[in-house]
């Protein structure tokens, strides 16, 4: 079987983000933001592409601060269309306004995005994409599982014998504190 783990092995874009970032939980409003963006950037295209890429989406999106996003207006759309360094597709752009929109509302209702995923969690994968289908923009079924699985609420990130599986349950992602 072969998997993002044998993928990321000794590659040097894959494998700091296989090491340091994927299945680990995220507590950072923006850095849960920066994963939701770039989950529903890479949609029909390789994740590889995106993490060329996650750099310039961090300065085109002014660092994920969601109060700034949920700002943009017509002017910040067009920048984000003609900036090269990210995927200039205008449903995504749009989503991405909208999601911040959509995570400031969901700050009021419960203080930060993070306890907003620990309000529903646990749930299977059909629950949660129902949920984030209802809740935000762009987000599909492989959408919603790469994010979940990504930030520590879904298993899957790394195979028993990857050596980062260790790390990763030591860290104590959401999904090893279900029942």
């Amino acid at each position: 079987m072969t998997g993002y783990c044998e993928a990321a092995v000794d590659y040097p874009i894959h494998g700091p983000y296989h090491d340091r970032d994927y299945g680990f939980s995220l507590r950072d409003d923006a850095a849960l933001f920066e994963r939701l963006v770039l989950e529903i950037n890479q949609a029909g295209l390789s994740w590889l592409t995106i993490l060329k890429k996650r750099a310039s989406f961090h300065a085109a999106y002014d660092g994920f601060d969601i109060d700034k996003v949920a700002r943009y207006g017509a002017r910040q759309q067009a920048r984000l269309m003609a900036d090269a360094g990210i995927i200039r597709n205008r449903l995504k752009i749009e989503a991405a306004i909208e999601n911040a929109k959509r995570l400031q509302a969901i700050r009021e209702s419960h203080g930060s995005f993070a306890a907003w995923l620990d309000a529903h969690h646990p749930q299977d994968l059909e629950a949660w994409v129902k949920l984030m289908k209802r809740t935000f923009r762009f987000t599909g079924g492989e959408i919603v599982r790469e994010f979940l699985v990504s930030t520590g609420y879904l298993p899957g990130a790394h195979a028993p014998r990857c050596p980062i599986y260790v790390r990763a349950l030591k860290a104590k992602p959401p999904w090893t504190r279900v029942g």
